[in-house]
């Protein structure tokens, strides 16, 4: 293996696991990833019944082009466990992950994803205040956030000045993405600016936000994506950022991105 060349700024189209295992030993800054959410593992809400919350067309109720996101739930704690031990392994002892992840309400109880962490250095939770969807429940209140577990290898510290952030951090959804979950542009700049990291790991990379923020800071990225449409997308997205809007991106938009 030709190590870097054959992985970095690249999209390697296959799974997160399996591709990782390839990686060597510390051989990354940094990993910003959000694996997908087990959504249609659910005990009854939108997802279910059609509805499917404020994205586009409810285009999670279809799932991902090559992941259908309804794992038994044992299954999928293992499955990101597995996950999150590997990016673990490839990352430097300066190195960070920034995990983010949906609590919800299941069969009536917090599911917090403490099983998924536990075990893992997790030293602070931030929280993405996103702007909520609907609430289909009427057993509690409308969810406006998610969380991002920040698990910090032994000599992981921020860039100077970086600490002055809080802990709650408001970026609105990023709703026209063709990706049906996307990340946010701000909310990557967010972490990848406040480290000093050169290699930065996506892998469940969808529609590449990691990999386009990672050149426009001057980084480099390893991007991992099962989905040969998504890769595609992320490919596309590195030459024209307007690509991966459903609709053509306004001019407003499009200075947003450039």
């Amino acid at each position: 293996m030709n190590y870097p060349n054959d992985f970095i700024d690249q999209f390697i189209c296959g799974s997160s696991e399996q591709v990782m295992a390839q990686l060597p030993d510390k051989s990354v800054d940094l990993v910003v990833t959000s694996p997908p959410y087990n959504l249609k593992n659910s005990t009854g809400n939108g997802m279910k019944d059609g509805r499917g919350g404020k994205w586009s067309k409810a285009a999670l109720i279809q799932g991902y082009s090559h992941h259908h996101d309804n794992m038994p739930h044992a299954e999928y704690v293992a499955w990101q466990q597995t996950c999150l031990k590997e990016m673990m392994r490839v990352l430097k002892d300066d190195g960070a992950i920034f995990y983010n992840h949906k609590w919800r309400v299941q069969n009536g109880l917090l599911q917090d994803r403490s099983d998924i962490v536990a075990g893992l250095p997790v030293r602070q939770i931030i929280i993405w205040r996103r702007k909520g969807g609907i609430n289909f429940n009427a057993g509690y209140f409308l969810p406006t956030y998610e969380v991002i577990y920040l698990i910090a290898k032994k000599d992981f510290k921020l860039a100077p000045k970086a600490n002055a952030y809080g802990d709650v951090w408001e970026f609105g959804q990023d709703l026209n993405n063709q990706h049906p979950a996307p990340f946010p542009v701000e909310l990557v700049e967010r972490i990848i600016s406040s480290t000093s990291a050169q290699i930065i790991l996506d892998p469940f990379m969808g529609s590449g936000t990691t990999a386009y923020v990672a050149k426009q800071l001057g980084r480099q990225f390893i991007g991992i994506e099962i989905s040969p449409e998504y890769c595609e997308m992320a490919k596309l997205r590195l030459i024209d950022p307007s690509s991966i809007y459903r609709e053509p991106a306004s001019t407003a938009q499009q200075g947003k991105l450039l």
